[in-house]
């Protein structure tokens, strides 16, 4: 079989910058920038929820919320552009103590209940939820971890993961909802140490204010002590 290698060289190009345009989106854009996350509402998505999950050790199961997704599949009996739709109903996945997804929300209901009350009121789009189950087990305290889009922070009038993400909080209930990190710095990472019992986060901001983040910005470090009613930032500095 005769390649053409001309037009192999141009589709490979066209997959290269269309990859670099999305790798280049900015993740903030300044102008009228709100604090508040602007987007417009899909009316046509469909929501659904999976199967409720129960992370052990609590009094609570969990219920996430997405949208129905739908693919376009080519069918392999067609010629030409036909192709067929695909639907999915999955909207996120569990491993033991962690939800992963692009959820609008989870919905929480305690064992003995038939009602159940979400997580937030709030249009965000929540990608990990995570049970810190062995400090529950040493602290007698049930707290669960979200990494959260919560910003419209690239204004294209969408939540979805490029945009800025965000560090937050709540008892294993769904209660006590609390944002940690501030507002327009991106979360890097986070742990948790048992023997301090403590939360410790790192995040950058865009100090330059180029729409990205790069070597030149700002890396600022941060702990919530986990014990506490009122979960407070404190900010650190590891080294000189």
């Amino acid at each position: 079989m005769k390649i053409n290698f001309n037009h192999l060289f141009l589709a490979l190009m066209l997959v290269f910058f269309s990859c670099k345009e999305e790798v280049d989106q900015p993740k903030v854009i300044y102008e009228e920038a709100t604090k508040e996350a602007i987007t417009k509402k899909d009316t046509t998505q469909i929501r659904v929820a999976d199967l409720p999950v129960f992370m052990d050790g609590t009094s609570y199961i969990i219920h996430p919320v997405g949208e129905l997704r739908v693919y376009d599949v080519k069918s392999k009996a067609s010629y030409g552009s036909s192709s067929t739709s695909r639907v999915s109903y999955a909207v996120s996945n569990y491993n033991r103590y962690e939800i992963t997804g692009y959820l609008d929300n989870l919905y929480f209901q305690h064992i003995d209940s038939a009602s159940t009350k979400p997580l937030t009121d709030k249009q965000m789009i929540i990608q990990s939820a995570t049970y810190l189950t062995t400090f529950a087990e040493k602290s007698k305290k049930q707290i669960m971890v979200y990494t959260v889009a919560d910003m419209d922070t690239n204004r294209d009038s969408k939540l979805d993961q490029n945009d800025i993400k965000a560090l937050f909080l709540s008892l294993s209930s769904g209660e006590n909802f609390t944002k940690l990190t501030p507002d327009y710095q991106e979360l890097i990472d986070w742990n948790v140490l048992e023997v301090k019992n403590r939360l410790y986060f790192r995040t950058i901001q865009d100090s330059n204010k180029n729409g990205d983040f790069d070597k030149d910005d700002a890396v600022f470090y941060f702990f919530v002590d986990l014990l506490d009613k009122e979960w407070k930032v404190n900010e650190y500095k590891p080294f000189n």
